[in-house]
C-alpha cells in the first residue's frame, strides 16, 4: 500500500526579490514592491508531504516524530526570524523567490530522507500565493 504522509508548520522571515544584474528601476518595474530596498516579511506556511510504502511493521510510511525534528531543524532553525537574503548564506546569491525558497528546502530535507519515498514542498507566501516542489 502507498499512502502519503503530510507536515504542516510555519515560520517568519524577511527578504527582497531583485536581480543584481538590474538597476534600481528595473527591479521596481518587475517585483514591485517586493524590491523595495528596506526587505519586507512574509508569515510562511508549509506543508511536507512524503510518499511512499506503509512499513508492515510499524505501519508508518515515515516518523511523524522524526519528520518533524528534521523540519524544525533543517528549515525551521534556519528561516525563522531571520533575512533571508542576508541571514542564509546558501541564499544569499539567489532571488529568494518562493520558488527558489522551496526548491532549497526540498533539497535541504532531501538529502534527510530516503530516496525511495517522494518528497514534495508546499510553500505559502500569503494565503494566496503557494508554490509546489517536487524535485522534477
Amino acid at each position: 500500500m502507498i499512502a502519503t504522509i503530510s507536515k504542516k508548520g510555519s515560520f517568519s522571515a524577511a527578504h527582497r526579490l531583485y536581480n543584481r544584474q538590474w538597476n534600481y528601476e528595473k527591479n521596481i518595474e518587475i517585483f514591485g514592491k517586493c524590491a523595495y530596498l528596506n526587505y519586507h516579511g512574509h508569515n510562511y506556511e508549509y506543508i511536507v508531504s512524503i510518499t511512499g510504502k506503509v512499513n508492515k511493521v510499524t505501519g508508518f510510511v515515515f516518523n511523524l516524530n522524526k519528520l518533524n525534528k528534521i523540519i524544525q531543524n533543517e528549515i525551521v532553525d534556519l528561516f525563522d526570524h531571520k533575512n533571508i537574503n542576508l541571514d542564509i548564506n546558501e541564499l544569499s546569491s539567489i532571488n529568494p523567490t518562493i520558488e527558489n525558497i522551496s526548491i532549497f528546502m526540498w533539497n535541504k530535507l532531501r538529502n534527510k530522507i530516503s530516496l525511495d519515498l517522494s518528497l514534495k514542498i508546499t510553500l505559502y507566501e500569503t494565503k494566496d500565493n503557494f508554490v509546489e516542489y517536487d524535485g522534477k
